[in-house]
């Protein structure tokens, strides 16, 4: 019911309000569309059991004549021609490739295939000899594409085009259709003279004789099987937009394709902006060009990330669609999910650079509500799985779970959010800029989540592999249940004692940094960070100032939760207690430490700076009951503010603040 009212919706956004950016979001556009195309086809050849993938496919050369699909009665029949270039991986005598049998019937193979078989969607591909790995081998295949409606390949009206995500290209063409193989493309398509076909790559010729025109489009760059594309229609509209790399004389062509009656001016004046500001924060455009095609009212919703070529829904000339798909071409084409358990870096990414550019745009209070309105809907519509289950990469879902807008586009793009306020701006920004611009591992590859985390972890200097597990890996979030008292110790100080606890039944506890914002009587009100490595953790916080109230999360960074926090009636007590004072404060190149401690015990010391990294730790063995004063060498410590924190062998601990000045 949730499909078929947010189509209704549709068709009232395209009839009614062509002209507004306010009822969906890109990310939406793109949920649901996906979710309504077919299901991922599970075959053998995509079992959990199936060999090692042994061949690694470099080129696909096409040539379709595609003439007839445009005149009415509109068939979707075709021939079609297709040379297929691989490296041998493992030593072979045949390889397995994709094609869909009631889409596509096989003719003959040649160059180096000698016979072929065509079952269970499988064509087999017989060589005619043993080939050892570092082989490079060239198999020819002629086939046609049937008249069928298998929703990957459609013809209409005057209009051909293709929509293969996440496993539709094996039904216009035979490959190994998933995400994991990138080839280059070199598509050569035959159709009538008053037609503009748009492909991957860039425009290497186009021929016209008669009422007859070639197009040929050449991708030097590999491309992912599912985003390979044709887009064209009789009397396509096409402007071309170029881009300038700031600083250099390199400049992109940006192909608008739209219907008649269309205005894309709008989105042709943002795309320059749009494409300056990701080149700041993502690096160079992947590609040799870009362009967004309008397709037929077939293409009900939204757009598909295909690579320098996003199709659009008709007269879809929105702004944060133009940005959700647009980021793709960074995070899902030029890197791609190495398999569909990985859609996090594709869709979380493109989700949250739409909510990056509107904070460039309108300020970042504008894109902390896009967030929160994010969190919001993740929120009120939690199925109850997580992003990322590890068996997807070998038994994807249905398209309602894998493409599920309130996990897959609105909890991911939160995740990005919160490893922002995890490390910081400096670390967040930086670590993504050499994540898409490393060429060594993932620029024009796949990538795997576990890829992703561990060249974040190498960039910020931090093992953040526990952060992305509890956030990806596993459902919900965190019900925070927490409280907090303020304790009069004398002499004008005071203790601000906070308890926090998750509640939640259905996932495991996470991890986080959290803050507190303390407002004081007749003082500065204070930004407290403490880090929350265990449930039900105590703090015991020491001002020489009277607290007045106390704020969790206060800036709602933690978007992925539930919480209340109520005052304690009672002082909150940890046993065996401990006491703590630190002088001076601030302070330069020593403080000294001064505690009680109530019960002998064994005290460990550590310091942490406000980002959670631990900057010294000592351990006291077997102090006896009463005071004891430490002195702290702090005189290589940056300037700054640092949380201390006393614990003892009971589990029991206590922290204060500690400022650093010139």
């Amino acid at each position: 019911m949730k499909i078929l009212k947010y189509a209704f919706l549709m068709v009232l956004i395209t009839t009614q309000l062509k002209a507004q950016d306010l009822q969906f979001t890109g990310s939406e556009f793109c949920a649901y569309g996906k979710q309504m195309r077919p299901d991922i086809n599970i075959s053998e050849f995509r079992s959990p059991n199936s060999p090692k993938h042994s061949f690694d496919v470099l080129n696909y050369e096409l040539d379709l004549d595609i003439y007839h699909c445009y005149s009415s009665p509109y068939p979707k029949s075709f021939t079609a021609s297709s040379t297929v270039t691989f490296r041998v991986d493992t030593a072979l005598s045949q390889i397995k490739l994709n094609a869909v049998n009631s889409s596509l019937q096989i003719s003959s193979v040649g160059l180096s295939a000698v016979s072929f078989s065509h079952i269970q969607d499988t064509l087999t591909i017989e060589l005619d000899q043993l080939y050892q790995p570092g082989s490079i081998v060239d198999v020819s295949i002629e086939y046609s594409h049937l008249n069928v409606s298998d929703l990957a390949f459609y013809a209409d009206n005057g209009f051909v085009f293709t929509d293969c995500e996440p496993q539709g290209a094996r039904k216009w063409f035979p490959c190994y259709d998933h995400p994991s193989d990138k080839a280059t493309l070199s598509l050569r398509a035959k159709v009538p003279s008053n037609v503009k076909l748009g492909s991957n790559g860039r425009l290497a010729d186009s021929l016209t004789i008669a009422d007859t025109t070639w197009y040929t489009w050449i991708s030097r760059d590999p491309v992912a099987t599912y985003i390979m594309v044709i887009s064209s229609r009789v009397n396509y509209n096409l402007d071309i937009v170029n881009w300038q790399k700031p600083g250099s004389d390199e400049v992109l062509p940006i192909r608008f394709y739209y219907n008649p009656g269309e205005n894309p001016t709008s989105m042709k004046q943002m795309i320059i902006p749009l494409a300056n500001y990701f080149y700041s924060i993502f690096g160079d455009h992947p590609f040799e060009k870009d362009g967004f095609a309008t397709l037929s009212p077939q293409f009900q919703w939204g757009g598909m990330e295909n690579q320098s070529l996003t199709s659009l829904c008709p007269n879809c000339w929105y702004s944060s669609l133009i940005t959700h798909e647009f980021a793709h071409q960074w995070f899902g084409d030029m890197i791609t999910c190495a398999t569909w358990a990985d859609l996090w870096l594709n869709e979380g990414f493109a989700t949250f650079s739409a909510a990056l550019w509107v904070g460039e745009v309108s300020g970042p209070q504008a894109y902390k509500n896009e967030l929160i309105s994010n969190a919001n809907y993740y929120l009120g519509q939690n199925p109850g799985w997580p992003i990322s289950n590890p068996e997807w990469a070998f038994t994807p879902p249905s398209n309602s779970v894998l493409f599920n807008y309130a996990i897959t586009y609105m909890k991911a793009s939160c995740v990005l959010h919160m490893y922002r306020y995890l490390v910081g701006d400096t670390l967040f920004f930086n670590s993504i800029y050499e994540y898409a611009t490393d060429t060594s591992n993932f620029r024009y590859k796949t990538a795997t989540i576990g890829d992703f985390t561990d060249k974040v972890s190498e960039v910020t200097g931090q093992d953040l592999h526990w952060f992305f597990d509890q956030w990806l890996l596993q459902p919900n979030h965190p019900v925070y249940d927490n409280s907090y008292s303020f304790k009069d110790m004398g002499n004008g100080n005071w203790n601000v004692n906070f308890l926090t606890s998750q509640v939640q039944t259905n996932a495991p506890f996470f991890k986080m940094p959290l803050e507190l914002r303390i407002t004081f009587e007749n003082a500065t009100d204070t930004l407290v960070r403490l880090m929350n490595n265990e449930n039900n953790e105590f703090f015991a916080l020491e001002f020489n100032k009277r607290p007045i109230t106390l704020v969790f999360d206060p800036d709602n960074n933690i978007l992925l939760k539930q919480s209340s926090t109520v005052v304690s009636n009672e002082y909150i007590q940890t046993s065996p207690q401990i006491h703590i004072l630190i002088e001076p404060n601030p302070a330069k190149e020593s403080v000294e430490l001064k505690f009680r401690l109530e019960t002998e015990a064994t005290v460990s010391l550590v310091i942490y700076d406000m980002k959670g990294n631990r900057i010294l730790k000592n351990t006291y063995e077997q102090l006896s009951q009463g005071r004891h004063n430490k002195l702290i060498n702090t005189r290589n410590f940056a300037v700054g503010t640092y949380l201390v924190s006393l614990q003892t062998d009971a589990g029991k601990s206590v922290g204060t603040k500690l400022v650093i000045i010139e």
